[in-house]
């Protein structure tokens, strides 16, 4: 019986992990980390993906114990939430495409390391790394779901166990992806950065528009007109001298 319980715990764990891997994708992270910090220092690299990893497993424990807490209490949908990070990622895409690079990255490998540092510029740790790109809207709403499923204490534990592991795992991807940018050359760094760039504008447009689908498909259906059933008896056609005919 232990063994069977076992089992089952240990499926629902990757059932988990799944979910929110594969909606999270840090694949994809790591390659949209090459191209806003193409030319950073390691220490401000590992800095940036560090303060992403942070503040969107913290966004995630959150909305996993107060997520419908935090949209009753404000009033948020959902859809107002992907519609939201969509025009915010369309914002970025179209910087990364025009300049291949942010300013603060063109004197090269001058970097100490301090995101913190106004001349640094743009830290993009949070907007778009950790939000909403770990933590975006289709994966808050994962995460909301798993939780509220939970049969038990312990699946709940689960869920976040998984958050934790997809997290980390965000972490390293963007950390070592500087194996990729090793070898690119500075062309291929610009290439790389305005290629993402496109990407990530098209991403940003699919938020858009599965945002206003789904505000679409929740919209009220139109109640049918409803025609009395004498006015429509008089409405319709006779088929009497059709049916004259054929008796002839």
């Amino acid at each position: 019986m232990a063994v069977t319980q076992i089992g089952i715990f240990f499926e629902y764990l990757l059932i988990t992990i799944a979910a929110i891997f594969v909606i999270v994708n840090p694949l994809t992270t790591a390659f949209i980390f090459v191209s806003l910090l193409p030319r950073a220092s390691e220490k401000r690299r590992r800095a940036t993906a560090k303060r992403a990893v942070v503040v969107s497993t913290s966004i995630f424990f959150t909305f996993a114990l107060l997520g419908g807490v935090i949209f009753q209490l404000f009033g948020i949908t959902l859809e107002a939430f992907r519609i939201a990070g969509g025009i915010i990622l369309f914002g970025i895409a179209m910087g990364m495409i025009r300049k291949g690079q942010d300013e603060s990255e063109q004197d090269g490998e001058d970097d100490d390391g301090d995101p913190l540092s106004e001349k640094k510029g743009q830290d993009v740790s949070i907007i778009p790394l950790a939000i909403p790109f770990i933590s975006g809207p289709g994966s808050i709403a994962t995460v909301m779901i798993l939780t509220s499923e939970a049969p038990s204490i312990w699946h709940l534990g689960t869920v976040f166990l998984a958050i934790l592991i997809t997290t980390v795992t965000c972490f390293y991807a963007m950390v070592y992806s500087r194996f990729v940018v090793k070898y690119m050359g500075d062309t291929g760094k610009e290439i790389a950065t305005k290629l993402f760039g496109l990407i990530l504008s098209v991403i940003a447009v699919q938020f858009v528009i599965n945002g206003i689908y789904d505000v679409y498909r929740g919209l009220p259906v139109p109640a049918a007109e409803v025609i009395p059933i004498d006015e429509a008896n008089e409405n319709a056609p006779s088929a009497g001298p059709a049916i004259e005919a054929e008796a002839d």
